[in-house]
């Protein structure tokens, strides 16, 4: 990748530098400076120097006043800070004294000093805030907030419509600030996964409003459109050629866990531990076929996007197996079934139909239906990539990523039903396709220097990253401790990468291995178990400087093992629940407590 003053905060002369030195540095070169700028920069400001500064004061004139502006972004996995960074590049002139923090740097008691706020803020779990903005989200909503009469706000939500608290974070953002005497000078906007396009036009409305009489003059053609990458996007993909597929459980097991090695040779793309490769799927065409004939139309001709395509082709591309309140509503007015209307009207019934149900079964419960298939198809929203941890280091395999897939499958209502992309890969896929993809990067999983220690805490496919982060430790020679906690189901048939791990152990790559296989034993054991009996060693690793890593289901390992962590420090350092969790939040805080949870 070139960088280029369009698509970079840098200068002219900065770019032509950087560009003639990130090519002679070596992988483990651009890891050091990636991790000694993370350190050492808390606060990002982007600033016009102290010297221009000055002389810029006197080149002013009363009809140009400079503005304060403060951007925070709350971020899970690098969404929001990409487009809090856009904004901040955006707005960067002689005219404005911009600063960009993450919620989790910022000194929320600072609030009332500002002039202009922006905040870009992800929803997370179940309408939480990511773990960097709890403490931000909780002082904002105590009653130690001030009021904040004199500042000038606006808010963008990014989430997924197919949860049920869509938003919800920036939702809150934007009525608590309001609440607290700010005012709004952009309405908030909510945005889906497909966020780039809502949020280019967000940032194009903030200009505006921000704008001084210098900087009317610019246009949105200034402003280089948001992507996932530079190079390689959901609108611009890389077809990466598989090269291994193999089946990491044994024979009798209840899973399907495929290792999938794809090749990224010649593209240029790189990745760091804790990174996701994005792949873009297509629905399966025996599902599409079964909806266009419950649906009860031909194959007629659609359009999506300004073109023309069949529906069955239309459908391949558009989300037919998420449910939501959000999209079974945009499907009321097509239909005068009253058990429809009163479905949605009960939430905990509601929940419970959604689940692992799609829209084929809406089509049949609650027909007839009065749309045509060009007012069917314009109800869906774009299917969404599916995104999954790489399980590779770029220094070990710096042509190759690898991926750890569990296969979703299950029956419901009598029809056998399959993951769109886990599905494709274990029954489909084979060795020599090609699979649409793009790097997805998260700033918020990140290693931390070689000589510290980590504790890596996973279930099932939720070891990925953590293999990757061995292989990235390996490679270093990095000195510092590391111990895994791993569960499954079964030893013989579930222990993921077991080779692999014991080989890490035997090397001293790996320090310590604690193990979890929940049905090998009448009473379940699971991972949480494991750090309760380590319970002393584990605070003792805390208290070296150990960075905890959490990677899995939320609603269940995320939350269990979230919860022992708080009962290892109440224990260990003797204090009262409220303190563990102060204790807790404060690792978080400092990014010695990550979690890439879903």
């Amino acid at each position: 990748m070139t960088l280029q003053v369009i698509n970079s905060p840098f200068t002219e002369q900065q770019v032509k530098l950087l560009n003639e030195i990130f090519p002679q540095l070596t992988p483990q070169q651009k890891l050091w400076l990636t991790g000694y700028l993370s350190a050492t920069t808390t606060i990002e400001e982007i600033t016009v120097a102290p010297g221009a500064r000055e002389s810029q004061a006197q080149e002013e004139t009363a009809s140009v006043q400079t503005k304060e502006i403060t951007i925070l972004y709350a971020s899970q996995t690098g969404n929001a800070q990409g487009v809090a960074n856009k904004l901040a590049t955006v707005l960067q002139d002689p005219n404005h004294v911009v600063t960009l923090a993450s919620t989790g740097d910022f000194k929320a008691n600072h609030l009332k000093k500002l002039d202009h706020l922006f905040i870009v803020a992800s929803t997370h779990g179940e309408g939480e805030p990511p773990d960097t903005a709890i403490s931000f989200y909780e002082y904002l909503h105590s009653k130690r907030a001030p009021k904040l009469e004199g500042v000038k706000y606006s808010v963008l939500s990014l989430g997924d419509s197919s949860y049920e608290f869509y938003c919800k974070t920036g939702i809150d953002f934007d009525e608590r600030l309001k609440a607290l005497g700010a005012t709004s000078i952009v309405p908030r906007v909510d945005c889906d996964v497909d966020y780039q396009e809502a949020a280019n036009a967000w940032i194009e409305q903030v200009k505006q409003a921000t704008a001084t009489t210098a900087t009317t003059s610019q246009t949105t053609s200034d402003i280089t459109v948001l992507t996932n990458e530079t190079e390689y996007s959901r609108n611009n993909p890389y077809y990466a050629e598989v090269l291994e597929k193999i089946n990491l459980n044994g024979r009798g097991s209840n899973k399907e866990t495929i290792h999938l090695e794809l090749s990224l040779e010649d593209s240029g793309i790189t990745y760091e531990p804790g990174d996701c490769l994005a792949i873009i799927p297509e629905n399966n065409a025996a599902v599409v076929e079964l909806l266009v004939k419950t649906l009860g139309f031909n194959d007629d001709t659609v359009s999506v996007d300004g073109k023309s395509l069949a529906l069955s082709e239309a459908l391949k591309q558009l989300d037919i197996t998420a449910l939501s309140k959000t999209l079974l509503t945009k499907f009321v007015p097509f239909t005068g079934n009253t058990e429809f209307a009163a479905l949605l009207e009960d939430r905990e019934a509601l929940k419970s139909f959604v689940y692992g149900r799609d829209v084929i079964d809406v089509v049949e419960k609650f027909g007839p239906w009065n749309w045509t298939a060009q007012q069917f198809v314009e109800q869906l929203r774009k299917i969404p990539a599916r995104e999954y941890s790489i399980s590779s280091s770029y220094t070990a395999y710096p042509e190759e990523v690898h991926l750890t897939i569990g296969k979703v499958f299950y029956e419901q209502d009598g029809r056998y039903r399959e993951g769109v992309v886990s599905g494709d890969v274990a029954s489909n896929i084979e060795i020599g396709d090609k699979l649409a993809v793009y790097v997805k990067r998260n700033p918020n999983f990140k290693l931390p220097a070689a000589e510290a220690p980590i504790i890596m805490i996973g279930a099932g496919t939720g070891i990925a990253p953590f293999r990757s982060f061995l292989q990235e430790r390996e490679e270093q020679g990095a000195e510092g401790k590391s111990w895994l906690f791993f569960g499954d189901q079964h030893f013989v048939t579930d222990f993921l990468y077991q080779v692999e791990l014991q080989q890490w152990l035997k090397d001293d790559v790996l320090t310590n291995l604690n193990i979890a296989f929940s049905r090998d034993q009448k009473e379940k054991i699971y991972v949480q178990h494991r750090l309760l009996e380590q319970a002393q060693e584990v605070f003792n690793w805390i208290e070296q400087g150990a960075t905890i890593y959490l990677c899995g289901d939320e609603k269940t390992l995320g939350h269990s093992v979230h919860e022992a962590l708080i009962t290892v420090v109440e224990q260990q350092k003797q204090v009262s629940r409220e303190e563990a969790e102060n204790f807790i939040k404060e690792l978080q805080t400092q990014k010695r407590y990550q979690r890439d949870v879903y």
